[in-house]
This record gives structure tokens, C-alpha cells and sequence, in this order.
């Protein structure tokens, strides 16, 4: 299957899509022939250097800075996006995530504020004004970028693991609500991707990883891309309410 020209005339939302898999989803939607707004907190330079290295694609690509988490932002954007376009907005891809691990017995709650308030409450703001662009033209894809940390809990991870299970939460209630409206909700499950979220980590723990990775590698960014763009075409349109997993098997 392949996505030439699959999304001409569209518009996608990719949060967090500057740099690792929202980088890679944000290219994948470009030469698949969309309108990109990718939004980002941090990183301005790598943010500018991105669009620069795209050619003449980067016309198609507008950069937003904002924090996901700041409900007052995310109400800003989508009243300049809307203001600025005569269209609405065919593909949300809620992508933007952190993490700050530690030990639940160790764990600042200020970290913990801060992964549940990016990950999960971001979700929430981004998706509330989405559903109601997308509700005007009866019709939408709304994606989830999760984790398989939503069900087996990783060590450390408590807030990363909470903040993923409770966007399928949230995205199993929205499929319920938006569905008759042509609108879809789905989850993409991405395992062990290479990715700076895996160059942080410790060497052992990348061998502990790749050791429970049926197929012996880390996946590409691309592959990733992929499976977001499978559930955001047209041709979607009775998946809804699921969580794809893209984890090479574990």
C-alpha cells in the first residue's frame, strides 16, 4: 500500500512533529501531498533546520511553538489556524510526549505533573477543539501516539505508563462519540523505536529492550509513520476505536 498523493488537498495537525517519530510522521503526510502544521514546545533550531532540509515541501509546512499542556495555547492555535483558513482540518496526530522516569518511591510530583499534563491532558485539549473543527465538515481522523507502557507498566515509568493507558481511555470514549459524525478515533502503539527517547537510555537497558524484541531490532521512525498514515486515509473509515501496535512483536 503506498500513499502517493493520498492526502492532496488535506490538512494535518502533527503535535510534537519537529524531531524523532513526529519528525517522521510530518515527512511521511508531506510527501503523501498534505498541509502540515507541526507544533513544538522546545528547539526552535532543530525545529527551523527540519523545514529548511525539506526542499520545496516546505511550503506545505507550517511550524507552530506552543506548549500542548497550556490550555489557553492550544485554544490560540486552533483560533489562528481557523482564522487563516477557509478549510478544516482533516488529520489530528497527537504526538507530543515526555518523559521523566524515576521510581514511584522517588518520583517528584512535579514530574509526574508534567508527563499526566504533555501527555494526557495535551491529548485533551488538542482533540476537544479538533472534534469541534472536524464536527463542520463531518469528517476526521484523530490519532493517538501511545505505548505499550499502558499495559505492561514499565519499571520507573509510573506517570509515562499512566498518561499512555489514559489516552486509550480517552481515545475509546471519543471513537463512541464522534463516530456517526465520519469522524475516527484510533491509537498507534509504537514498541522500541530509534528515537533520542532510546539514546537516553543506559546501554544495558538497550540490550534488556532489543532482547524482548521478537524480531532482534528497534524499529525505524518510518514504520511508525507508516501505520499513522494507514489509519489516516480515507480508506479508514471502519477502523475505529482500536490501538494498532507497531512493536516488531513484544
Amino acid at each position: 500500500m503506498t500513499f502517493h498523493s493520498e492526502f492532496d488537498g488535506q490538512t494535518a495537525v502533527v503535535t510534537g512533529g519537529t524531531r524523532g517519530l513526529g519528525r517522521a510522521i510530518t515527512r511521511a503526510f508531506l510527501d503523501a501531498g498534505a498541509l502540515v502544521h507541526a507544533t513544538y514546545h522546545s528547539g526552535e533550531a532543530t525545529a527551523t533546520a527540519f523545514r529548511e532540509s525539506l526542499g520545496e515541501e516546505r511550503e506545505r509546512l507550517v511550524l507552530h511553538r506552543f506548549d500542548v499542556a497550556k490550555y489557553d495555547e492550544v485554544q490560540r492555535f486552533w483560533e489562528t489556524l481557523e482564522s487563516n483558513s477557509q478549510s478544516s482540518v482533516q488529520v489530528l496526530v497527537n504526538n507530543a510526549g515526555i518523559r521523566r522516569d524515576a521510581v514511584l518511591g522517588m518520583m517528584k510530583p512535579e514530574d509526574w505533573d508534567s508527563v499526566l499534563a504533555t501527555n494526557l491532558s495535551g491529548s485533551f485539549h488538542m482533540s476537544k477543539f479538533a472534534v469541534q473543527n472536524m464536527l463542520r465538515a463531518r469528517y476526521g481522523r484523530i490519532l493517538f501516539v501511545t505505548s505499550p507502557a499502558a499495559s505492561f507498566g514499565f519499571q520507573g515509568q509510573a506517570n509515562y505508563s499512566a498518561s499512555k493507558a489514559g489516552q486509550i481511555g480517552l481515545m475509546r470514549s471519543l471513537a463512541r462519540e464522534v463516530a456517526r459524525k465520519k469522524i475516527t478515533a484510533n491509537c498507534i502503539s509504537p514498541g522500541f523505536i530509534d528515537t533520542e527517547l532510546l539514546a537516553d537510555l543506559s546501554e544495558d537497558a538497550k540490550r534488556a529492550h532489543l532482547a524482548s524484541v521478537p524480531m532482534g531490532r528497534f524499529g525505524d521512525p518510518a514504520e511508525v509513520a507508516y501505520a499513522v498514515l494507514a489509519l489516516a486515509s480515507r480508506k479508514a473509515s471502519y477502523i475505529n476505536g482500536t490501538t494498532l501496535e507497531v512493536t516488531g512483536g513484544i
